[in-house]
């Protein structure tokens, strides 16, 4: 069976603290099998399910908020997808190995050509982007603490909601849940 893969925006942060035993039984709430959280930073892992990515999306959004009283916005990616994204960096390993941080940038649907334009207005000598289908990819050359570019910033100037998630995190959800 297929793995599902969330990943729930801004789940900890703002005042709000949701242990992962916590978020598992939520998920489960939902009738969802095999749940499992993925380090402490809204990442959950489950059987997929026969619901369409949107629907499912909903409902997981719908029932988090409804028991956690704000909203957590979810970003789904079947088991194909992640192992895609592992192999699909669109950075060179010379750009990969000089940076100091890659991250990817979680989107419900691929940007348009006025929001991709609106990103590269953020790009800078030390923060470099680039869009594959439904996720950007973040390269920055600093510590990202003192990179002007955020999540925030993304957001505010994209105008599109979005999560992020360190390349490296992604590369050990797939070790860990896809076969090799």
């Amino acid at each position: 069976m297929s793995r599902t893969f969330a990943f729930l925006r801004a789940i900890n942060v703002g005042g709000h603290t949701v242990a992962m035993a916590r978020l598992k039984e939520l998920f489960e709430g939902l009738g969802l099998r095999n749940v499992e959280t993925f380090i402490a930073s809204g990442n959950v892992v489950f059987d997929g399910g026969a619901a369409s990515e949107s629907t499912l999306q909903r409902k997981i959004e719908g029932h988090l908020q409804e028991l956690l009283g704000y909203e957590v916005i979810t970003f789904l990616r079947t088991d194909r997808e992640l192992a895609a994204l592992g192999k699909g960096c669109p950075f060179d390993e010379t750009e990969v190995a000089a940076a100091k941080a890659l991250n990817v940038a979680f989107l419900h649907e691929p940007l348009t050509v006025e929001r991709e334009a609106r990103l590269q207005t953020l790009r800078t000598g030390v923060d470099a982007f680039r869009i594959l289908g439904r996720e950007v990819w973040w390269l920055c050359q600093v510590k990202q603490s003192e990179s002007t570019f955020s999540n925030a910033v993304f957001e505010k100037t994209v105008k599109i909601k979005a999560t992020f998630r360190g390349f490296n995190t992604l590369q050990r959800l797939a070790a860990k849940y896809l076969e090799a």
